[in-house]
């Protein structure tokens, strides 16, 4: 009987010692070995809820030369085998099986992105994602109003609501996902700012908020003059003055601006013609970005009630319409002889 027991142990320590050492090779061969690659960059799909099993297969098909075993035993030996990421990777030769495995568990996806610029108008936003690269487009059938909906909005009109920046996405991704990002970006920061408003801002809600900043958002030229910008319009608010803002005209107008704005447009009415009615144009104009909104809660401390642009790119602002008059007539009319204007 100890004779038997005593052989049950020598095959038992022979086993452990074989299956530790092969535990040892194949730890080695994971971390060192490189695996073969179709060419010498590869792209690559993990669907999502692949599970590791058809991991091996499917990357076979796709120029990865590894067998299903390897890639299961090395997962399960990492303790990673549930850790799988969906996406679009890319990988290099030489790169090893663990090396392989640690991008495919960390979520190192390749990433594309579109930028949504400041000021931009909804259409606007619309068209760079239609154009951008390896996006899905789903969005492409859908009428605003049915974007909204999907996004979640219960406005009635998109200007204003998404947040101009740089989006990044794997490709596959849909537009409309890109879209949910950015409009509830846009509710984030804009009910953050509201909150520090100042209590005498003359302004009924977060979406009066929205829209004045993209009234700002338009007007401003360089960015050293957008709190002053923001000042102008919200004295003008306080004391009951028409805005008489050019962009809001424009944008009143559509497809019938030419690019020019005559007198006859300042006075054709539109519900966004600011120089016939008074107050806050009925939605946005333009995608706001963070700098306006903090322009719109935080104005520059003057009592201007105008501005001009010189034409540099900054703005000439006043208190009052004979020194307006006389900043127009210099940097606009140009009437003023050179001394006369060296003067003012």
């Amino acid at each position: 009987m100890k004779t038997l027991l005593k052989l049950l142990l020598f095959i038992f320590v022979l086993s452990a010692c074989a299956l530790g050492g092969g535990w040892l090779w194949f730890k080695d061969r994971a971390e060192t070995k490189a695996i073969t690659l179709s060419q010498p960059k590869v792209q690559f799909k993990v669907e999502k809820g692949t599970g590791i099993r058809g991991l091996g297969a499917s990357l076979r098909q796709q120029g990865i030369a590894i067998e299903s075993w390897e890639i299961e035993l090395a997962s399960r030996l990492r303790g990673d085998q549930t850790k799988l990421k969906s996406g679009i990777y890319e990988i290099s030769a030489p790169i090893t099986l663990n090396a392989l495995l640690d991008k495919i568990v960390s979520g190192d996806t390749l990433l594309q992105d579109v930028r949504l610029i400041e000021g931009w108008t909804f259409k606007q936003f619309r068209s760079a994602l239609a154009q951008a690269k390896g996006l899905r487009q789903q969005t492409g059938a859908m009428s605003d109003a049915q974007i909204l909906e999907a996004v979640g909005a219960t406005e009635k009109h998109p200007e204003g609501l998404f947040f101009p920046d740089t989006y990044k996405y794997i490709p596959g991704q849909s537009d409309l996902e890109v879209l949910k990002r950015a409009y509830k970006e846009q509710q984030t920061r804009l009910n953050k700012v509201w909150e520090q408003r100042p209590a005498d801002l003359p302004l009924k809600s977060p979406y009066e908020l929205l829209t004045l900043a993209s009234i700002v958002e338009k007007e401003t030229g360089l960015e050293v003059d957008r709190d002053k910008v923001a000042a102008v319009f919200v004295n003008r608010l306080k004391i009951g003055m028409k805005l008489q803002s050019d962009p809001t005209t424009i944008y009143g107008m559509g497809e019938q601006f030419k690019g020019n704005i005559r007198r006859k447009d300042l006075e054709a009415d539109t519900p966004y013609n600011t120089y016939t009615r008074e107050g806050l144009t009925p939605t946005p104009i333009s995608m706001p970005g963070q700098n306006s909104l903090n322009a719109v809660i935080a104005p520059a401390a003057i009592s201007a009630l105008y501005f001009v642009a010189r034409g540099d790119g900054t703005s000439e602002f006043s208190n009052d319409l004979g020194a307006h008059n006389r900043a127009v007539d210099r940097f606009q009319r140009r009437r003023l002889p050179p001394a006369a204007a060296a003067k003012e």
